[in-house]
């Protein structure tokens, strides 16, 4: 999937050093979103989601390193934590290790729980390790250990494992609005780029990159639609947790520093399909019906017709998607899943379209004209990456002001009558890999074709479930995961009619 993060910041790296990155995706028009309008979705630090991680934040600089287990102590790398921060250098003598950060000198001795910084003595509270050349600092020293160095004001969160040199955090409000729809909006004293995932009465935002701190761990609000939020802090991460018993969507705006959490308002159709069980589809399915080729900007229709299912093989031709491994391509895994997705929702009794299904270029606004000509009851893109295990559900993340007005639709903001069925068959998808044990998670992102497409509309992205790449590759593996996606799809298609 080529969503490629780029590193935010110049300083120089060392590979015990992970940076945040964003994304930027093209718009209709060929031009770059804006940055209120991006989505970090591929800022997690490098390593297993097991590693622990201590986040640092400073004026100069956010970032990430791993933390060392020593004698079931946390250990982190002094050296490594101060380079991000100004001119330092170390050198090794025997069991002493000196280290020089801008005029500020300070000397460790192996296994010993004291230091000299300034030529005074510092507790370390545990023995230093010097490790490789590397010299390595208990956590809990450094609250103590940290002023006397770089000087100025420093938070640490030990059990959280978060660092504030000087002051740095951002800080929110929380406004409910009772407003039809009921709308929450957070206003941060900086800009933020959370990931955010939803699932059933949740929407959670996750900090990784920034300095968010919260005025309270549980917030509440008194309301039947967003009752509470809550939040918390773990491994170098801040959470945000919007309870909510309706489905919500979030958007950006005020250069991301507001973020406003929408009930979505449903039909009673749409209402009756939060809780519909699942049905068997019919023995026959309508063929897909003509019509005329919408253009961009033009109107699409709201409303499916039959009962297809489009399926988008994503890439081909020239974009070659992300190499998975050296000879392997996302396009070829893509369109090869999208074939035997096919297959199974065929042998299932449900009609189904391959967009591209063979080594061809097609833009974003093509897919999605192809799919709104078709008006099928769902749109599933596929995807696949090397990094993650299983499949990643997305649903559409449309902009701030995504209410369509008048008698025409936004192509940018097609999506928008579709959100609660888009949602809804993430959801049932989700369950199916869940009760097959296959690892999933459901996020937002403002993807295209996603958001110009005028039907239910979701994609997926496939990752190894095991640690060999080369099983997405695999005929059996596709199979197999193909067989699980069509029966999810299947339930998902059957509460859809089952709505109408």
């Amino acid at each position: 999937m080529r969503w490629t993060p780029q590193s935010v910041e110049s300083y120089p790296f060392r590979k015990h050093l992970y940076a945040w990155g964003g994304v930027r995706l093209a718009s209709a028009l060929g031009r770059v979103i804006p940055p209120i309008l991006l989505l970090i979705l591929a800022a997690v630090p490098a390593g297993s989601a097991d590693e622990k991680h201590l986040s640092i934040y400073a004026a100069s600089a956010s970032y990430s390193l791993p933390v060392t287990d020593h004698d079931g102590r946390e250990y982190i790398g002094l050296l490594e934590l101060l380079e991000p921060l100004g001119t330092v250098s170390s050198k090794t003598d025997g069991l002493h290790w000196k280290l020089r950060f801008r005029n500020v000198d300070a000397e460790f001795t192996q296994a010993s729980d004291h230091a000299k910084i300034r030529g005074r003595d510092a507790a370390l509270f545990r023995p230093f390790v010097l490790e490789n050349g590397r010299g390595l600092v208990p956590l809990a020293a450094l609250s103590s250990l940290l002023p006397k160095i770089v000087g100025g004001p420093i938070y640490f969160t030990e059990p959280s494992r978060r660092l504030f040199i000087g002051n740095v955090a951002t800080r929110f409000t929380a406004d409910l609005s009772r407003t039809n729809p009921t709308r929450l909006v957070l206003n941060f004293s900086a800009p933020v780029n959370p990931t955010i995932a939803t699932e059933p009465g949740r929407l959670r935002m996750t900090f990784r990159r920034e300095p968010v701190v919260s005025p309270a761990a549980t917030l509440k609000f008194d309301d039947p639609v967003i009752p509470s939020a809550s939040y918390s802090e773990t491994n170098g991460t801040a959470e945000l947790d919007v309870n909510s018993t309706t489905p919500v969507m979030a958007s950006f705006s005020n250069d991301n520093k507001t973020i406003t959490i929408t009930a979505i308002q449903q039909t009673p159709a749409a209402a009756a399909q939060q809780t519909q069980p699942p049905v068997q589809p019919p023995e026959s399915t309508p063929s897909p019906a003509q019509s005329t080729l919408p253009a961009p900007g033009a109107a699409p229709i709201p409303t499916a017709r039959h009962y297809l299912i489009v399926i988008d093989a994503s890439h081909g031709g020239d974009d070659h998607g992300v190499a998975l491994t050296p000879t392997l391509l996302e396009k070829d895994v893509t369109v090869a899943i999208a074939r035997r997705l096919r297959q199974e929702l065929e042998v299932r009794g449900v009609s189904a379209l391959v967009l591209r299904d063979s080594d061809a270029n097609l833009t974003a606004d093509q897919r999605a004209i192809f799919t709104n000509t078709a008006h099928p009851l769902l749109y599933v893109a596929i995807h696949a990456a090397s990094d993650g295990h299983g499949v990643r559900l997305y649903n559409s993340l449309l902009p701030a002001g995504n209410a369509n007005n008048g008698p025409f639709t936004s192509w940018d903001t097609a999506q928008f009558p579709f959100l609660v069925p888009s949602q809804s068959a993430a959801a049932t998808v989700a369950a199916e890999l869940r009760r097959k044990q296959i690892p999933n998670r459901t996020l937002l992102a403002p993807l295209r074709p996603l958001n110009n497409v005028a039907a239910a509309a979701i994609a997926l992205e496939v990752a190894p479930i095991g640690t060999n790449v080369g099983d997405l590759a695999s005929p059996p593996f596709q199979q197999s995961l193909a067989a699980i996606l069509a029966d999810g799809l299947v339930a998902a298609r059957s509460r859809m009619e089952a709505a109408r």
